[in-house]
């Protein structure tokens, strides 16, 4: 199973992966661990990256990329995975439309979870106190929800219109969204 977990900050995206993760044992692959994995241990991809982060600048999409193909490409991930992060814009859909028809390795659906502005708001500031996140604040959270809004958002419909996009509310029990996510998917 080839899945990307799509939806705004909050909704719950890292927690319904390592849940899918477990279910169908393939490995959740988040793009901020995979840029962290880089980093510390210094790896060619990951001192690139580091060039743009200590500057507090987004790594450019070609480098993105490139992280991305790597991670795909490694053994554990032979047999599916859940890439939770990636795509973010369109130019990053078209790109992993490259890399996985290089491995040969065809994407099966996508999980779009939603969830109603205010809770979103709610979960990330409750998210904040909790974890002491300081690039939580109200202003930093609606800025983050708006650039989903206008750059990721739209990429949903691509992959509706490709008969991929499997949405799922993203309010509820935790154990009954993943429920709902499976039953979805048909597995």
């Amino acid at each position: 199973m080839r899945l990307l977990i799509m939806g705004p900050q909050g909704v719950g995206k890292g927690t319904q992966a390592a849940l899918l993760a477990e279910h169908y044992n393939i490995p959740a692959i988040s793009t901020g661990d995979i840029f962290r994995y880089n980093i510390k241990n210094k790896t060619p991809l990951g001192l690139e990256a580091l060039k743009y982060t200590d500057k507090g600048e987004l790594v450019p999409d070609e480098l993105t990329n490139k992280i991305v193909k790597d991670r795909l490409a490694q053994d554990d991930a032979k047999s599916g995975w859940i890439l939770d992060g990636y795509p973010r814009n369109a130019a990053q859909v078209e790109a992993l439309d490259a890399i996985l028809e290089e491995l040969g390795t065809p994407l099966d659906k996508v999980v779009a979870l939603d969830a109603d502005h205010d809770v979103l708001m709610e979960r990330i500031a409750k998210r904040a106190q909790i974890e002491g996140r300081s690039d939580d604040t109200p202003e930093a959270i609606a800025k983050r929800l708006e650039t989903y809004a206008k750059e990721t958002a739209p990429l949903l419909d691509i992959y509706r219109d490709r008969g991929q996009l499997v949405e799922v509310d993203g309010v509820g029990e935790i154990k009954e969204i993943s429920a709902n996510i499976i039953a979805k998917l048909g597995e």
